[in-house]
């Protein structure tokens, strides 16, 4: 059995989340608090108490959901050390958008300090974004919907697909004027639903250049090393592990589309049969149930979906080993 690890993106915080882990393991109460010295204000409060618009915020969203993401896998670690699901037991990891800087500190690339360092300010100057919009399209495949934003977009007003999540479920980005005349025209030509996105910026568009510049910078300031484990690429869909590459795609995912569909696809291909979404919600899970139906899919976000986790694989460990065991020895004919 081959794993992968996926981590989720902005949009899965919820006021709570890591509350049981903190009050149940020492190992999660160290990066919760790791997480409130980095920053100089108590994220682990935001979590656990919200309120709920302070914690959605980009620049709290975005550390807070990394924040519980690594707590999850400490802890996972940590109760899982026989079942081989942790970064150094799986094949590949992988992070939607945000979800990518969690990946990084899975497969050793990336400290958590300077991974929260970097997410606050990947927050921050996404918050201070101020031009566009996005909508997400339901319902049209990836080519008639690069072909509408093809028509929808000028040169000074731009309008792309922002992230390829699953078949016929995309998201625009770009100029507001543009991506208005995307919407139209992707209902014209059969979308099932447009969905305005709540955003105040063009994320993940030619529009967030100055923000993609300003994290360049933070970047270039932290250490980074080679990936112990696969990091498959947002931006190429392939496979990352040399640390001159990872801190270039840092940035270059801010104004990149999101290739989620074609990065599940390579480890699907790559001989990848299980997933396991370690973050709060579950968006990843549904949008690969889509993508890759046969995969085995597995999701945790609390203490109880942990120990429920490997209680299950122990189980699985001990039929395998019975099995061994009858295989090996003789029968009496």
């Amino acid at each position: 059995m081959k794993t992968a690890l996926v981590f989720p993106g902005q949009g899965s915080q919820i006021v709570g989340m890591g509350r049981d882990l903190y009050q149940a393991s020492s190992a999660a109460r160290v990066i919760f608090e790791e997480a409130d010295d980095t920053l100089g204000f108590a994220l682990s409060e935001l979590c656990f108490e919200g309120p709920e618009e302070k914690l959605t915020a980009t620049e709290n969203a975005q550390p807070a959901i990394l924040t519980v993401s690594i707590a999850l896998l400490v802890v996972l670690a940590m109760e899982a050390r026989t079942t081989g699901i942790v970064s150094g037991g799986s094949s590949f990891v992988a992070g939607h958008s945000l979800g990518k800087f969690s990946a990084l500190v899975s497969a050793k690339a990336l400290d958590f300090a300077s991974a929260l360092k970097l997410v606050r300010r990947r927050g921050e100057l996404m918050a201070s974004a101020d031009q566009g919009t996005m909508a997400a399209v339901i319902g049209l495949s990836d080519e008639m919907l690069e072909q509408v934003c093809h028509e929808a977009s000028t040169d000074e007003e731009p309008v792309v697909i922002a992230n390829y999540n699953a078949p016929g479920q995309l998201v625009i980005s770009g100029a507001t004027a543009s991506v208005e005349k995307a919407v139209d025209l992707a209902r014209a030509r059969g979308a099932k639903r447009v969905l305005p996105l709540k955003v105040n910026a063009a994320f993940h568009s030619p529009l967030m250049r100055e923000a993609a510049s300003g994290l360049a910078e933070a970047a270039s300031t932290v250490s980074i090393k080679n990936a112990q484990v696969p990091v498959v690429s947002n931006v190429t869909a392939t496979p990352l592990k040399y640390a001159p590459r990872i801190r270039r795609e840092l940035a270059v995912q801010v104004t990149a589309p999101v290739r989620w569909i074609a990065s599940v696809q390579h480890m699907v291909a790559s001989g990848v049969d299980t997933f396991v979404e370690v973050g709060p919600g579950r968006v990843l899970t549904g949008l690969i149930k889509r993508i890759a139906p046969e995969a085995r899919l597995i999701h945790i976000s609390s203490l109880q979906d942990i120990r429920a986790f490997v209680q299950k694989r122990r189980e699985e460990e001990a039929k395998l080993t019975d099995k061994q065991e009858e295989e090996v020895i003789p029968s009496d004919e």
